[in-house]
């Protein structure tokens, strides 16, 4: 059985991949929709090796009799055709953040929650998470099973892509400007983003600190468990693709380091490359264009009782929005749709 699939922002760089992996995965589909909005109308999509695909207009399209819709055309666009998606009787799994806190709506990594999916039938819509609370909850997940999690503390190191392709070529445009000589810039980014970091990542809150520090909070109590207290600082980085964490994960009873490899080792949609040696981990250009997590850099913290630190990398357009959409939707299939 195949299903009519619409994919919306389908020419952003996550709805690309959206349609990439749909392909690379061989989901059932019988028709791919992409649609986006109207300055893109007649654009072409490759969907696998050899099909091309019309981008059709968001605002004009009908989504009766369509059964899937994987959305990710930024919070403001989705609020609007999301709902509308899912009164047609679409199953919406939306990539924004508009939906993520809204209790009514299941928010999922399949790898950490899956049983979760079945409060798609409240609203019709199941929730992705942010790319960077995605990586770290999947990481976090076989630890908590072996010891609960007390509190983490995380900084992030999140690529360019994280903000959509205009992030990426104001990254290459600065980068090629210093060497011309050329002033800089920013117009995406606050300050200069070539050979820098930026320790500010969406809106400051009245508290201090960023959304994208809010949101790997309350996604991770969301997902995982609401008792886990979640320190975070998000710093943008000059990478194109791929976000790094360093990860401080502090347990409520005494925990072992070989359980802790082990359990990572076991872990579904992980990779433990973890060698104390020179190129003995993973760095984020490395996992560019692959699917797992990576986890490396494992060492228990000598200056606190039970805590393990971690590096926790993973292709963000992926792992942390693509790949986890797909995954979702195979999820569907499976449990619920088929």
């Amino acid at each position: 059985m195949g299903y009519r699939v619409a994919v919306v922002g389908a020419t952003g760089n996550v709805g690309r991949e959206i349609i990439q992996t749909l392909a690379d995965r061989e989901f059932p589909v019988d028709e791919l929709i992409a649609l986006a909005s109207e300055r893109s109308v007649g654009r072409e999509v490759s969907f696998g090796e050899d099909e091309v695909v019309k981008v059709q207009d968001l605002a004009k399209f009908d989504f009766q009799g369509v059964d899937l819709v994987l959305s990710s055309p930024g919070a403001k666009v989705s609020a609007v055709y999301s709902p509308k998606a899912a009164a047609a009787g679409a199953v919406v799994i939306d990539n924004t953040s508009h939906f993520r806190v809204d209790p009514d709506v299941p928010l999922i990594v399949p790898e950490v929650n899956r049983e979760a999916i079945a409060g798609y039938t409240a609203k019709g819509i199941i929730a992705n998470p942010n790319c960077s609370t995605i990586q770290m909850v999947v990481a976090l997940k076989p630890l908590h099973d072996l010891q609960r999690i007390r509190r983490v503390v995380v900084s992030t190191y999140q690529s360019t892509s994280g903000g959509g392709k205009e992030s990426m070529d104001e990254l290459f445009n600065q980068t090629r400007g210093i060497y011309m000589n050329e002033p800089i810039r920013p117009k995406r980014f606050t300050k200069q983003i070539a050979f820098n970091v930026i320790p500010h990542i969406d809106v400051f809150m009245d508290d201090g600190s960023t959304k994208e520090e809010w949101k790997m909070t309350v996604e991770t109590k969301k997902i995982l468990d609401p008792g886990i207290k979640v320190h975070a600082t998000c710093v943008r980085v000059p990478v194109f693709v791929g976000h790094a964490e360093a990860v401080n994960v502090e347990f409520e009873g005494p925990v072992d380091e070989d359980e802790i490899r082990a359990a990572l080792r076991a872990a579904p949609g992980i990779s433990l490359v973890d060698h104390r040696q020179d190129e003995g981990y993973v760095t984020p250009v490395e996992s560019a264009g692959s699917d797992p997590v990576y986890v490396s850099r494992v060492r228990m913290d000598p200056t606190v009782d039970n805590a393990v630190s971690l590096w926790v990398v993973s292709d963000n357009l992926r792992k942390g929005a693509a790949l986890n959409t797909v995954q979702i939707a195979e999820c569907l299939v499976e449990d619920y749709l088929s």
